[in-house]
Formats: C-alpha cells, sequence, structure tokens
C-alpha cells in the first residue's frame, strides 16, 4: 500500500505517533518541497529516499511499483488535493488515505464558528462568474476557495460589491491556514488588501444583519439588495434591484391612491414605492410568519410607513383593504388565477397590476384573465448582467430573466 499522509504545516513532528511509525518505516517518502528540510532534520527521519510531490504527473510516474511508499500531503488529500490525481494514475486499490483537518475546517475553527450548513465555492481553474450565482442565493455562511491566476480576495470582494450585498456579509480573510504565520483577519469594503497578501488564502463570507444607514443618504431608486434584512430561513428570496426598478416604472406609481403590494417577501418594491410617491397608502400583504415585522423594520430602514402590513393569505385576506389603483403580485402559486381574478374585481377605473413572472407557462395562464377582463395588456422580458472582475477584464454575470406581464383597466372599467 502507499500511504497518503495528510499535514498541518508542523510535520512531521505534528503528525500523530502512528503516522509517524508509518514515515519511519517507508521505503520512499513524496513531500512538497516546503517539508524536505524539517524532514531531514527530524529525529525519527530513516533516511529513505525523499522526493518532490509538487509536480504530480512525475510523482505518479515515480510511484508505480512502489511498496511502502508513504505521500504527505496538505490536509485531506481528498478535498481538492492530490487525491483526485493519485487514484487516477495508480488506482485506488493501492492507496490507503490518512486525512487532517482541510482548509475549510481550520477556517472556520478560527472563527469559532459552526459550519455544518455552510457553501463552498471553488475558483480553481474557474471561472469567478460563477460565485456571482452562488451569492444571488444569499447562503448563510460561504467559504471561497481562492485561485490568485483567477480570483482572489480581490475578485471576490469585487464581485461582492458588483451583486450590492457589501453590507449583507462580513469578509473574513484567512492565510496560510495550519502554518506558524498564519493570519485571519475581518476586511472592511473600503480597506485596503495588505501589502503582504499570501497567494496561499480563502475567503469566508459570513451573513449578518447589515447595518442601517440614514435613510437621507439611501438612493430614491435602486436601493442595494443588500440594504434589506432578510428571512433567515430563505435569504435570497427577494426581488434583485434591476428588476424592482423596472417594476416601479411598470406601475406609473401615481401622487396618490391606493398601493397593494401582494405577496411583498421583505416589502422591498412597495417600499421603494413609497420613497418615490410618498402620497400613497401603501398596503403589503405576505402570508410567510414573521413577514409583517420583517416588513416594518425595513420600512423603518428606508424612512417610509406603510398604511398596513398584514400576515395572510389572499385572496381571503384582501377583503379587509381598501379598493387599490395599483397592485403588484408577487406570489399566488397555485392560486394565482384566482388573486388575479380578485384583485380585476376590486381594481379602481384606470388602476394598473404588475405581475413578475419566472415561467412562460405562468404567463399563458394569466394573460387570457387579463384580455377577458377588457385591460391593455403588455407583456416585456427582462433580464440583467452584472459586472464580475476577472484577472483579465470583466465578464458580464447573468441574473435570470424575468417576464413581466402588466395590465390597465380602461378608465369605464
Amino acid at each position: 500500500m502507499i500511504e497518503v499522509i495528510g499535514t498541518d504545516a508542523g510535520a512531521p513532528a505534528s503528525l500523530p505517533l502512528d503516522k509517524q511509525q508509518l514515515l519511519r518505516q517507508a521505503a520512499l517518502v513524496a513531500a512538497p518541497h516546503r517539508l524536505h528540510e524539517s524532514l531531514q532534520r527530524w529525529e525519527g527521519w530513516s533516511g529513505a529516499p525523499l522526493i518532490a510531490s509538487d509536480q504530480p504527473a512525475d510523482l505518479i510516474d515515480q510511484l508505480q511499483g512502489q511498496e511502502q511508499a508513504v505521500v504527505l500531503a496538505s490536509g485531506d488529500p481528498l478535498w481538492f488535493g492530490i487525491g483526485r490525481l493519485l487514484i487516477q494514475g495508480l488506482g485506488a486499490e493501492r492507496l490507503r488515505f490518512h486525512p487532517s483537518p482541510c482548509s475549510l475546517q481550520l477556517a472556520f475553527s478560527r472563527l469559532a464558528r459552526p459550519w455544518q450548513n455552510a457553501s463552498w465555492i471553488s475558483l480553481h481553474g474557474r471561472d469567478p462568474a460563477a460565485l456571482a450565482a452562488r451569492l444571488q442565493q444569499r447562503p448563510e455562511a460561504l467559504a471561497v476557495l481562492t485561485d490568485p491566476s483567477r480570483g482572489g480576495v480581490a475578485e471576490v470582494r469585487e464581485l461582492l460589491r458588483a451583486s450590492g450585498l457589501e453590507q449583507a456579509y462580513g469578509l473574513w480573510l484567512c492565510e496560510r491556514l495550519g502554518h506558524p504565520e498564519e493570519r485571519v483577519q475581518r476586511l472592511a469594503p473600503l480597506a485596503a488588501l495588505p501589502a503582504d497578501l499570501d497567494s496561499l488564502h480563502l475567503v469566508v463570507l459570513l451573513a449578518e444583519q447589515p447595518e442601517p444607514q440614514p435613510p437621507e443618504s439611501l438612493p430614491l431608486l435602486g436601493i442595494a439588495d443588500g440594504t434589506y434584512l432578510q428571512h433567515p430561513d430563505r435569504p435570497g428570496l427577494m426581488t434583485k434591484r434591476e428588476v424592482r426598478i423596472q417594476l416601479l416604472a411598470d406601475l406609473d406609481l401615481p401622487a396618490s391612491g391606493v398601493l397593494w403590494d401582494l405577496g411583498a417577501g421583505v416589502g422591498s418594491i412597495g417600499l421603494e414605492a413609497l420613497r418615490l410617491r410618498p402620497g400613497l397608502d401603501l398596503w403589503a400583504l405576505e402570508q410567510r410568519g414573521g413577514s409583517a415585522a420583517l416588513i416594518r423594520a425595513n420600512a423603518e430602514r428606508l424612512g417610509v410607513t406603510p398604511a398596513g402590513v398584514i400576515e395572510g393569505r389572499a385572496p381571503g385576506a384582501l377583503a379587509e383593504l381598501p379598493d387599490p389603483d395599483r397592485v403588484l403580485i408577487g406570489g399566488g402559486g397555485r392560486d394565482r388565477v384566482a388573486l388575479l381574478q380578485a384583485v380585476l374585481a376590486r381594481l379602481n377605473p384606470c388602476g394598473i397590476v404588475v405581475i413578475p413572472l419566472a415561467t412562460v407557462e405562468a404567463l399563458a395562464e394569466l394573460r387570457p384573465v387579463l384580455e377577458q377582463a377588457g385591460l391593455a395588456v403588455a407583456i416585456s422580458q427582462h433580464q440583467a448582467w452584472r459586472g464580475a472582475a476577472l484577472a483579465d477584464g470583466t465578464r458580464l454575470a447573468p441574473l435570470n430573466p424575468v417576464l413581466i406581464l402588466r395590465g390597465q383597466k380602461r378608465a369605464g372599467g
């Protein structure tokens, strides 16, 4: 058997005694160049032939036909380590693995953070744009395995900024984990990167409640996604900034009147409508438990006051609301046809209903309802791209496309 032993920076002295014994008995030892000096100075060193493992292709050739060989690797050899290449080149039946803590374990242990629910993404040899897509899901904790040639901490921070989520995450830079000179620090959004940044680093993003900003400092339109408080169990479910802007435009908001935000989520669209038109009466309806408190908290952050925030299920909960001039339908699910019909029965003359949709099937189901009710119907599709920094420039990372169905009631309707 070839013993593949995961190590930390203190190897070989820091290895458990049974792993040290395997080293003493080895007829051949393969290790990264950085460990050669400490191996040769180790009191238990047997003087066995020592070869470098930094070039896996050459290493596999040298291990062919060997018995009682030991390969030293970093952390867990089967987690983004040399293990995969050894299996491909030598066969799993010849290998026995002895893992040590991997970089992810070390990072979360340094942060004293449970990581059973953490996500991770590797940028090694990959396009950093994949990170932009993962950020849209708003994971609670995300470890990013960086690749200095394609995506290091600078690119991660740029993607976080481009996603509008700087205020929603704490960014932790972990360098040389497991080495005597390891360094773990939190980087503020505008802080300079360390002048001596080590290429051997990973980034951990931890979701946190964004600090409130003075409402007058927020933009009038197009507030960053990371400004809003989220449902902790489903943090990615909110309308993205680019889509919010389009929906607010399609609502053609009047200076006064009644706006219904149905399936309000975190309240982002209705609350931004109030910033644009303070004379509106906003009624936000969301069936999720705890949503009323969340929407009110976001309203306070934006410096607006809804006329009412209700936890309930439409269409039944609509009975207590005043007749609307504008309606945004963000939910409905299987009951969306019944919900739309209930809305149209209450919509004031010249009123507008706007419905963002994710599927063409939903469009085909709801469009006839508007047409049969005599509304003027408009359909559009919108997709936005956000810039993702690459080593040699910028790539545009796409957000999910959204269909928008709009109906306007006639003056005598």
